[in-house]
Parts: structure tokens; C-alpha cells; sequence
């Protein structure tokens, strides 16, 4: 191969690479904005649905829909089936079609953030799985989940590269030199997994990290002694009622 050639090649295969990673992040982005529209309509048709529940099928990446869950009333109690996918005279069977399609599509990338969402059915010993749905504002939530255990928490320091998105401290106000009072997390595994699951849709999502995501500038270093990420951002907290 000739010098001029392999340049060319190797140019070409650089273009490949990043065209590649750009279609996964297109995918994956493609992958919330339909899980979202999904959420919408159904909870406009049931406003009590948090769950879908499904049967997957791995060796196909095929699914049948089940049904659709509402809250778990206590921590021991089962989900009440809000539709049963079997009934057709329920008025969720009129878009059933549309949720199970839906579902699939948001699923379908192997590497989707919609599968963060997605937990096995612990009520069900077969083949039945749960996802549940995003809740309409994810920094609300955030935040009322961060309060919970961090009552005067303003903000979060958040971090792109691991998992997509994780917490390293909570800001929570500023001390008497004016400088930011920042505390490492004190919240329990379940919630530490629903607020990294959000925070890394808010960063795979390019409005939702625009209206959200503050650049630090590399002000913040991790603790390890890792340095700083250029994907570290400071996440603001909206008020809680």
C-alpha cells in the first residue's frame, strides 16, 4: 500500500468511527424521545400507569405486551394491574398496539438508556419484566428524591462518563467563606439507582442538558485523584413543595 493511500484509509476509517459513534448516540437519544412520547399518551389515557409490564424474549429482542401497573402501594405489596393486556374491552386495548410498538422501539437498541428503567417482575416467577415510566419533569424528581435525605440540597455534581451519568456530591447551600458546602451522598442503593438513571437521560438528552446541565469549568476534581472530567456538570435543584 502506498503512503498516500494508506493516509487516505486511515482518514476514512476515522470518519467511519465517529459517524458510528454519532449514530449511537442518535439511537440512544431516539431511544428516550420515544419512551417520553410513550409515557405521555398513556399516562393522558391512564394517569395512575407506572409500569408496563411485558414478556421478553432475548434470543429474538422480541416482546409481548402484558399490561399496564399502577404504584406499589408498600414496599411488600404487589402492583395493581390497572389493564390487563388480555382484556379488548378495556379502553387501554385501543392503543395497545401502539404501547407495545413503542415499547419495542425504545428497547430495541442493545445499549438503550430505556433499559435502565426496566426491572424483572419480582410478583412474577415467569417470563415478565417491568419498566417503568419516566415521570414528566426528571429534575423535579431528582430533586425530590436528593431532599428526602438532603433536605438543603441546591445541587448535584454530576459526572457523564461512568454509566452515563452518576452523582459525586451534593451542594448543599455555602459556608460562611461563601464557597459551596459540598457532602458525598447519603441516600440508600434504591435511590442512588433512580437518580443515576435520570441524571444519565438528562445527559443523553441534548434539551434536556441544555436547560439543566451547568459546565464546571474544571473547577471540580474527583476525590480519587482522578482530576477533572470535561463531562462534569453541576445539576441545579428546582424548589420542592
Amino acid at each position: 500500500m502506498t503512503p498516500a493511500a494508506a493516509d487516505h484509509l486511515a482518514i476514512v476509517k476515522q470518519q467511519r468511527e465517529e459517524l458510528h459513534a454519532q449514530y449511537r448516540r442518535i439511537e440512544k437519544v431516539h431511544a428516550l424521545a420515544v419512551l417520553d412520547h410513550l409515557a405521555a399518551y398513556l399516562r393522558d389515557a391512564c394517569p395512575e400507569a407506572v409500569y408496563i409490564t411485558f414478556a421478553y424474549y432475548g434470543n429474538t429482542r422480541t416482546l409481548d405486551l402484558n399490561g399496564v401497573l399502577g404504584a406499589q402501594p408498600s414496599p411488600l405489596g404487589a402492583c395493581p394491574w390497572l389493564w390487563d393486556g388480555s382484556d379488548e374491552a378495556h379502553p387501554l386495548a385501543e392503543i395497545g398496539e401502539d404501547i407495545e410498538f413503542d415499547l419495542a422501539s425504545a428497547l430495541a437498541p442493545y445499549d438503550s438508556p430505556a433499559w435502565a428503567c426496566v426491572s424483572r417482575n419480582s410478583a412474577s416467577d415467569g417470563n415478565s419484566w417491568l419498566l417503568e415510566l419516566p415521570p414528566p419533569d426528571r429534575a423535579a424528581r431528582i430533586a425530590e428524591l436528593v431532599r428526602g435525605y438532603h433536605p438543603e440540597a441546591t445541587a448535584l455534581v454530576v459526572d457523564g462518563r461512568s454509566a452515563g451519568g452518576c452523582v459525586l456530591e451534593v451542594v448543599e447551600g455555602v459556608t460562611e467563606d461563601s464557597s459551596e458546602a459540598r457532602t458525598r451522598r447519603r441516600w440508600p442503593r434504591e435511590c442512588d439507582d433512580a437518580i443515576t438513571r435520570l441524571v444519565a437521560q438528562i445527559f443523553a438528552l441534548p434539551e434536556l442538558a441544555d436547560r439543566h446541565l451547568v459546565p464546571t469549568y474544571g473547577l471540580y476534581a474527583h476525590g480519587d485523584g482522578r482530576g477533572s472530567s470535561d463531562l462534569v456538570r453541576l445539576l441545579p435543584l428546582p424548589p420542592t413543595a
